[in-house]
């Protein structure tokens, strides 16, 4: 008897087992679950863990729909945009997003990745072209870049909550001008660049002119003052050796005389090819032979020799009476 009953217990055993697996199902830090009751979304589970269900699935009763949890990446290549000014780029860009709201992501798009990013491929595309078209050039290629990311971000932000989806990032991995365009471009580029090289250049000669006149006029203004001051001291000078000279004078007139005569000595006899042709008892020889300075005028007196003047002629001789 018991060995007739084994199977019937081991068949319910293993119903029992495969309708428990069944009903299990686990959810990992890397996603979220969607338990789908006859169309309709019964629980979402957005933590890891053991979860229960009904078992089978059958007449489309609770199924589990898995979605990604960690950030995600949607890439956009080759998109062509106008700037302001009519120039053409090739534009490449990335959003950065994660899919924040379970339930509207599985009403809006039936929790399918593929038809959410195709959404938010056409909503990127159209904010960077908007975006672009409302600068010019220069933005494109400038700081502005940064601003430009973020005005994208905020534009998809609106349109990505109500897929369910939160945008992180934007980033703008390339903008290069179009094939079509991009040797004019280069060559008004070039044009312009070389127009304010010339402007900078002339800025900056008239800038050098203008300060070497003003540091001639300061040169000029500093030598005529240094020449005055010096005008000035001179004339002080002269006037101080005058004073010293009238002072001397008054004290002792006869070594003041004695003084000048030396110094007219060595003024006058300086050179060795200095020569003189006086008569000994001029009155620059005063104190050449005679400290006191009394000259011998003797009409019958002999030619003095002036021995102390080198290469000086020496006085002639008298004359003899005829015989």
């Amino acid at each position: 008897m018991t060995s007739n009953r084994l199977p019937i217990i081991l068949l319910i055993l293993a119903i029992v087992l495969v309708g428990l697996y069944s009903s299990i199902f686990v959810v990992n830090a890397r996603e979220q679950a969607i338990v789908v009751r006859f169309g309709q979304i019964q629980t979402v589970k957005t933590e890891p863990g053991i979860y229960f269900k009904l078992p089978f699935g059958f007449m489309d009763a609770d199924r589990v729909q898995l979605v990604e949890k960690q950030a995600l990446r949607l890439d956009l290549d080759n998109i062509r945009v106008q700037v302001q000014d009519g120039q053409t780029f090739d534009v490449d860009a990335f959003v950065i997003y994660n899919i924040s709201d379970v339930r509207r992501f599985r009403e809006t798009v039936s929790g399918d990745r593929e038809a959410a990013e195709a959404r938010l491929r056409a909503q990127l595309d159209s904010s960077l072209r908007r975006v672009y078209g409302l600068r010019d050039y220069n933005a494109a290629l400038s700081e502005e870049r940064v601003a430009m990311m973020l005005e994208i971000r905020d534009d998809l932000r609106t349109d990505a909550e109500n897929l369910g989806l939160h945008i992180d990032d934007v980033r703008i991995r390339r903008t290069d001008l179009s094939p079509e365009v991009a040797p004019n471009t280069y060559n008004a580029m070039r044009s312009e660049r070389l127009a304010e090289a010339e402007r900078i250049r002339a800025e900056g000669n008239e800038e050098g002119q203008r300060r070497r006149a003003i540091a001639d006029r300061q040169v000029v203004e500093l030598t005529a003052g240094a020449q005055r001051d010096a005008e000035i001291l001179r004339g002080q000078g002269d006037a101080d050796r005058n004073r010293v000279f009238a002072q001397v004078f008054s004290k002792d007139p006869a070594f003041f005389e004695f003084y000048r005569s030396m110094a007219a000595y060595s003024s006058a006899l300086s050179s060795q090819d200095t020569t003189l042709v006086l008569s000994p008892n001029s009155e620059f020889f005063r104190y050449f032979d005679n400290a006191a300075g009394t000259l011998q005028s003797s009409p019958a007196s002999p030619a003095v020799p002036v021995p102390a003047v080198p290469g000086a002629l020496a006085p002639a001789a008298p004359a003899q009476p005829a015989n």
